[in-house]
């Protein structure tokens, strides 16, 4: 095959697609892209009946004259003429297209010399951790790390960072001797089983250039990038060609280990089998595999060309392979860090179970009820909030099910839970689940310092094990309310530039929070709500939580400030107060008061507090709580200072 547009020649098994592209360019060449037409502006197929074009150039030899054929003598009358016979023909389908071409490539695969290495692994930790980061990127961003994502980057680090021999392939020279070629670079082929309109299945195998220069995030995206060009078929002649190692998974369709074929010019092709139990405990009791502590196991094989890779250096790459999945020199934490995960990774850890079944689990309950407890005083503070990554992730100790002898054995273990999320048991996988979703995410919550053992009750029934998904209309009216918050900001900046402004950027999200406590205010039919909030986005809640008009709020950046107010410093429309009604979605109503605020946010709240108990008094009703104080903090307020001298 030749070269064009630096299209490297070796395509290996994907020389069936490359035929097939080409019969479509031959039929239309406008029906395939400019990068496939610029590739074959002088390619010649061997499966077309053509030749190449510096063949075709060679003079043509004259033909010898055939000679006339002999006269055959007529047949005897004594003897019957003997009827033509046709060559047998072989039964079944003649292959064609890319069936023959795969064909063409076993064949030639033969004269490859190859041996294969097994290694079984164990698959829990990379489990654990691939569920944590799916959690994580389900609550964010979205998408998906699948196992092979997370073997194949592995793979890619062993031989890049310890065995490097195994990135190399075999090449006869024109003397017909054997030469070596040891690659620069990673080139990962992924086999992709392909499903064909007529039932029938082929291979591609797109290639990941300069793998080993990645982090994961940049794996994860380019292996995402070609498995989409596969199937909406946008692969180019680029995306198949140079590729210096493949890794198949057979394990996606139940297939615990395979010995794969290795095409000539490569020198190594990984197999990755299914995730199971051992075959020989298939049958037994989920929970009693938990208490045997047995894991589900994963079957990597490593087929080579030995002619330059020898089986101590295949042994050397699974070995490798092994340490990293268990997370060794920190694989997983580098894992987290690409992706912008918060948390630290999971670390593997031996079983501690002793044979005293009793004793140890009547310990290990204890852990987990001290766990639990720990998790409801401390979780905010490895909770998701620094928006900017400033520092790293760091678990603390007492938040650690390490520190109270708890490993990721037990997590598919079962303990009492007292009721945790309307729950008597739980296995602590589900515990921590929901610990975390209920302290750790992008809210921190502190409450078990109430006195209150029902107030406190109250709070847990409703953060732990609370639903996360909203349905889709709730999820149109926050966006709806962001933009609004999101508009009114991007236009005083625009509008009023070089004016003291206190915006809200970065902190938008105020403005649905508002909505959705203001809203269920009103659909409850309370009396009334006083609100108090520093300078921060006041302009904001004025316009779009208590409904003060854009016009008034124009005017005033204008200078139209009434001349009896006080402070007539450049920033006093951030000291007003407003009175007005929210609106809620049923089209209930509420009266919301934002009171002005002269000086500092803590001067403010216990006014406010004052505001609503006054108002609440005059309503008379002994026990009642339907005026609702709502005290709006900035970030310096998180130490809790109270009021404090100037």
């Amino acid at each position: 095959m030749s070269e064009k547009s630096g299209v490297p020649q070796a395509v290996g098994p994907n020389e069936w697609l490359v035929d097939e592209m080409y019969e479509q360019f031959l039929a239309d060449r406008n029906s395939v892209s400019q990068a496939w037409q610029e590739f074959f502006a002088d390619y010649r197929s061997p499966l077309d009946g053509t030749i190449a074009p510096a063949a075709a150039s060679a003079p043509p030899t004259a033909a010898a004259p055939t000679p006339a054929p002999a006269p055959v003598p007529a047949p005897s009358s004594s003897e019957p003429a003997a009827p033509a016979v046709a060559p047998p023909s072989p039964e079944g389908q003649l292959l064609k297209g890319a069936a023959a071409r795969i064909a063409t490539n076993m064949m030639a695969s033969l004269g490859v010399p190859t041996a294969t290495s097994f290694r079984e692994v164990p698959a829990k930790l990379l489990e654990v951790n691939r569920r944590v980061i799916n959690g994580y990127l389900g609550r964010t961003r979205g998408g998906k790390v699948s196992f092979t994502h997370l073997l194949g980057y592995a793979v890619v680090r062993a031989i890049a960072d310890t065995v490097p021999v195994m990135n190399s392939t075999f090449q006869e020279g024109p003397d017909g001797k054997g030469y070596v070629t040891h690659h620069d670079r990673v080139n990962l082929g992924i086999a992709v089983d392909v499903s064909n309109p007529d039932g029938s299945r082929t291979l591609m195998v797109p290639v990941i250039r300069e793998a080993d220069r990645m982090d994961f995030r940049g794996f994860w995206g380019s292996y995402e990038d070609l498995i989409r060009k596969v199937r909406t078929k946008k692969l180019g002649a680029d995306d198949l060609a140079g590729a210096t190692v493949t890794l198949t998974n057979p394990g996606t369709i139940g297939t615990k280990q395979s010995v794969p074929r290795l095409m000539p010019g490569q020198g190594l092709i990984v197999g990755v089998g299914s995730i199971e139990v051992p075959a020989a405990y298939e049958g037994a009791d989920p929970a009693a595999l938990a208490d045997l502590g047995v894991s589900k196991v994963i079957t990597i094989t490593s087929t080579y060309d030995h002619r330059i890779i020898q089986g101590a250096e295949s042994g050397l790459l699974l070995k490798r392979v092994h340490e990293l999945l268990l997370g060794a020199d920190g694989f997983y934490d580098g894992i987290f860090r690409s992706l912008g995960v918060p948390y630290e990774a999971v670390q593997w850890r031996r079983d501690t179970n002793p044979v005293n079944r009793e004793e140890a689990m009547l310990a290990k309950q204890m852990a987990v009820d001290t766990l639990i407890r720990v998790y409801r005083v401390r979780g905010h503070l490895i909770a998701d909030l620094d928006p900017l990554a400033w520092t790293e992730p760091h678990m603390k100790s007492e938040l650690d099910p390490l520190t109270y002898g708890l490993t990721i054995w037990d997590l598919d273990r079962e303990f009492l839970t007292n009721n945790l999320a309307g729950r008597d048991r739980m296995v602590l996988g589900d515990v921590l689940k929901v610990l975390r979703d209920a302290y750790c995410r992008t809210i921190g919550i502190e409450y078990m310092h109430i006195q209150e053992l029902a107030e406190q009750r109250w709070i847990q029934q409703r953060v732990e094990g609370a639903p996360s998904d909203l349905p889709s209309e709730d999820q149109h009216h926050i966006l709806t309310r962001l933009n609004a918050a999101e508009a009114f900001e991007t236009f005083l900046a625009t509008k009023y530039v070089g004016q003291k402004r206190f915006g809200l950027q970065g902190a938008e999200s105020t403005i649905p929070v508002l909505d959705a406590l203001l809203e269920s205010a009103a659909d409850a039919e309370l009396d009334g709500v006083v609100m108090g909030m520093a300078h921060r986005g006041r302009l904001n809640v004025l316009a779009n939580i208590v409904g003060k008009s854009y016009d008034q709020i124009f005017k005033e950046f204008e200078g139209g400030i009434d001349p009896e107010s006080t402070q007539g410093s450049g920033d006093v429309k951030y000291h007003l107060g407003q009175s007005g009604k929210f609106v809620a979605r049923s089209g209930k109503e509420i009266g919301v008061e934002l009171s002005a605020n002269p000086s500092h946010l803590e001067t403010v709240d216990p006014v406010v507090v004052g505001m609503a108990r006054a108002r609440q008094d005059l309503i008379n009703e002994p026990g009642s709580h339907s005026v609702i104080p709502i005290l709006v903090h900035g970030d310096a307020a998180f130490a809790g200072q109270g009021v404090v001298a100037e």
